[in-house]
């Protein structure tokens, strides 16, 4: 659980980060946040606004997809984690779930967690311990744990996903879309298993989520992105009563609810960089 004291550790720390693609295409301009040991970080904004992309930059995925960090620094624990490749990240503690719910389709849901303590070496009473801990935050994943993962709903699939990472015993989770193509009661049930994990187990997350709403209730601490920048950052308490972020995000106005599309882009960007 997040300490709030002033010796509060930071875990991840990005500085003024530039990402471009193909050589030529700037999709990340400056972007800096930092995720504190046992917070809860949200990472907001509409599609597009560079969310995958600062996932991506930290978990080191980025050159898969011809994507490279330009410019600034990406540490983790003090130590700069711009050249470590995925595996290398894992064992350090920092491991992602994509976002589209990836599972091997022909892989029953039990082996589909046990891929994610593949690097381990702390002996199989530890994973298989682990395993147990899986199971009792997802109870639906033990019903099904023999049950081919292709033939398992969208919601299970994002549990297997979110499994699958804890099994490799990570430190921080890198959390992308969490919500996306869920119905709103098994997106409140992903939310609280995090809210959990991170109370219970003392797991760190950094989440990229397009429903800001219910983002902001469980997260600790928020960054609105858009085109790439961070336009606001601020305690997540205090963003949801932030009147542009109502507004804008949360579809509501000092004169009821507005939609996003009601409202021109250039007076939401004059007041948030003014």
């Amino acid at each position: 659980m997040l300490d709030t004291g002033e010796t509060q550790e930071t875990l991840l720390e990005v500085n003024n980060i530039e990402v471009i693609y193909n050589h030529v295409i700037l999709v990340l301009k400056g972007v800096s946040l930092s995720v504190p040991k046992g917070g809860i970080t949200a990472l907001l904004g509409g599609n597009g606004a560079g969310k995958s992309t600062t996932l991506k930059a930290i978990s080191n995925l980025l050159r898969s997809e011809r994507g490279d960090v330009t410019k600034g620094t990406i540490e983790y624990r003090g130590e700069s984690i711009t050249d470590l490749n995925p595996a290398a990240l894992v064992k350090r503690g920092v491991i992602q779930v994509m976002e589209g719910r990836h599972c091997f389709e022909h892989l029953t849901v039990e082996d589909n967690l046990m891929t994610g303590a593949y690097t381990r070496k702390d002996g199989k009473g530890a994973v298989a311990a682990d395993l147990e801990m899986v199971y009792d935050y997802f109870p639906r994943l033990r019903e099904r744990r023999k049950s081919q993962a292709g033939y398992t709903s969208g919601g299970e699939q994002q549990m297997i996903a979110i499994g699958r990472a804890l099994m490799s015993k990570p430190e921080t989770v890198l959390l992308d879309e969490p919500s996306m193509g869920l119905a709103p009661q098994l997106v409140t049930e992903i939310f609280e298993i995090v809210k959990g994990l991170n109370e219970k187990e003392g797991v760190s997350f950094l989440l990229a989520e397009q429903n800001t709403n219910v983002a902001l209730k469980y997260a600790h601490h928020g960054y609105i992105l858009e085109s790439g920048r961070v336009v606001m950052e601020g305690v997540a308490s205090e963003l949801r009563e932030n009147p542009d972020v109502k507004e804008f995000y949360l579809g509501m106005s000092e004169d009821g609810r507005k939609s996003f599309r009601d409202v021109r882009s250039y007076r939401r960007r004059k007041r948030w960089l003014s």
